[in-house]
């Protein structure tokens, strides 16, 4: 029997952290949304598993080495928990096929892609179907029946089960001042969105753990949140009506904390000197608030991501060029 490639045992061992880093997220957006969460992971994974297996089928490779990486389970993972819950099966395997297929394979499979697979899914069907990626479900979700029904794409949704997220109203709100949002709409809550603050810190604690397995370096995770802090920090303008909101609501609201620790230290579409990391890191942060607050969509994590994937030749090329200075 032929040894164990070094290289695939550290793919498949590092994958195996990054997915369960990923539960305590997941967990807490099951209890904020509800089975959705968990319909959308399950769907995911069994679409990115059926691709996987059909696209080294067709490249006539064996199935053992490169379906067993977790690579793919990865991406559909992340893609997964970022998707509205209870969006329609069509949607959820449109987003996984897109991530896999163009993200992915076109490149020439694992530590070929130049941008984030998920993020590049993810984006593809925000642009594609935007009506269908704004529609978050209300706190605590839907019964079981009701959301298989919605994933189902089956007769018609309950009413009122869908609601603007917290940045949705912030981004549209002209008159009230930040306190009375968060004292009358239902979809802020203490610190950042209802809900959303408490899986952003679920997701802070898987990240941290993943840190201290030494999965990734701390660069690309803190440029991110330092960039996005500083910025929103620098026009905060208080609880006025034209407030964009506190550092506190950016970091606890949104995709902010799975895109730190789970996106933006993605080693193959990311950049790889520490330097470089950081910086990739940071630039991400400034887009993503840049986009939230005068771009067209209420989020921005995956273009910030996938706009600073095209940047990573030229941060490297930086770093490199300033460590070959000569001191003078």
């Amino acid at each position: 029997m032929p040894l164990a490639d070094p290289l695939d045992e550290r793919l498949r061992h590092a994958m195996r952290r990054v997915l369960l880093a990923t539960l305590p997220g997941a967990l807490a957006s099951m209890w904020v949304f509800g089975w959705g969460v968990l319909l959308n992971l399950m769907l995911s994974g069994l679409t990115a598993l059926a691709i996987e297996a059909l696209v080294l089928r067709l490249r006539r490779r064996s199935l053992e080495p490169d379906l067993r990486d977790g690579s793919a389970l990865v991406s559909a993972t992340l893609l997964a928990l970022a998707l509205p819950a209870y969006c329609p099966w069509w949607l959820t395997v449109t987003a996984v096929a897109c991530a896999l297929l163009l993200g992915k394979h076109v490149w020439g499979g694992v530590g070929s892609n130049p941008f984030n697979p998920a993020m590049l899914g993810y984006a593809l069907v925000l642009v594609a179907f935007p009506q269908h990626m704004s529609q978050w479900p209300a706190a605590h979700g839907l019964g079981l029946a009701d959301g298989l029904r919605l994933v189902a794409d089956i007769g018609q949704p309950p009413d009122g089960w869908a609601g603007a997220t917290a940045l949705d109203s912030l981004r549209i709100n002209t008159s009230l001042t930040i306190d009375e949002l968060f004292a009358s709409d239902p979809a802020f809550g203490r610190w950042g969105g209802h809900g959303v603050e408490w899986v952003s810190l679920a997701f802070l604690l898987g990240g941290l753990f993943l840190l201290q397995q030494r999965v990734f370096t701390w660069h690309a995770p803190v440029g991110m949140l330092a960039s996005l802090f500083t910025i929103s920090l620098l026009f905060w303008n208080g609880s006025g009506s034209d407030s964009h909101g506190s550092p506190l609501f950016h970091l606890l609201t949104g995709a902010t904390m799975l895109g730190a620790f789970f996106i933006v230290t993605e080693p193959v579409s990311g950049a790889r000197a520490p330097l470089a990391r950081l910086l990739f890191g940071a630039g991400v942060g400034l887009l993503v608030y840049l986009i939230r607050t005068w771009g067209g969509f209420p989020d921005g994590v995956a273009f910030a991501v996938l706009l600073m994937n095209l940047a990573v030749p030229a941060l490297e090329r930086f770093v490199d060029a300033r460590q070959r200075r000569p001191l003078t």
